[in-house]
């Protein structure tokens, strides 16, 4: 395994079920992923989807360093099964000056210890990695539901582009797609949307509708 100066936007370590399903979600919005696993079954799973993926045997700094997981931006730790394995690969991560490291773990003592050494953490299952998934790649995405492979619930914080103007002005229907299920503000909840029905800036809306459309609305919400 020889050293890689490039650099990824994130790094999954352990292809667990959770480490897996979000390699996958991650892959499918198209950003720069690096994987590693002891598994050479998972990691042929899915090299054809992701920049780089390496068969470790041991996680220790210097293969880490080789692998070059400290180019990444962002690397989640997946391996919560083994605690010791968990924290001291965190740990490696962390010291070798990964920006943001997020850590699965197991149980609230596990989440802890991980916590206390600089890491984010998660208690995941599958369907919280696509939940994590979207939230990393949707900034502004506050919850996300998934109903089906093409269509799901999703709240959004609206920026200032909309600060001033009505639904009918907006028109989400016919502009993106998207039906809008609630607005909150200022933890009060409306369900009654009226076309003049006014948005202020950090308006949080719930929508339903195709993935595609909310990923374009994001975009032009940002």
């Amino acid at each position: 395994m020889a050293f890689h100066k490039q650099s990824f936007t994130y790094g999954i370590i352990g292809l667990g079920r959770f480490g897996l399903a979000l390699a996958e979600a991650l892959a499918d919005s198209g950003l720069e992923l690096m994987v590693l696993d002891n598994s050479e079954i998972k990691i042929k799973q899915i090299q054809d989807k992701v920049q780089q993926a390496y068969l470790v045997k041991q996680l220790d700094k210097a293969t880490l360093s080789e692998a070059g997981i400290q180019n990444c931006e962002t690397v989640i730790v997946c391996i919560g099964e083994h605690m010791e394995g968990s924290i001291l690969t965190t740990l490696n991560v962390i010291e070798l000056g990964v920006p943001r490291v997020i850590a699965k773990a197991i149980s609230a003592e596990h989440g802890k210890v991980l916590s206390k050494i600089g890491a984010e953490v998660v208690f995941p299952e599958i369907d919280q990695a696509v939940h994590l998934a979207n939230n990393l790649t949707s900034p502004r995405a506050l919850d996300f539901i998934e109903l089906s492979t093409e269509f799901a619930i999703t709240e959004i914080r609206l920026s200032e582009k909309f600060n001033g103007k009505a639904v009918s002005e907006i028109d989400f229907r016919r502009r993106f797609g998207l039906n809008i299920i609630a607005v909150v503000r200022e933890d009060k909840t409306i369900i009654e949307i009226t076309p003049d029905f006014m948005f202020k800036t950090n308006d949080m809306i719930a929508v339903i509708g195709e993935k595609n459309n909310m990923k374009r609305f994001e975009k032009y919400n940002s």
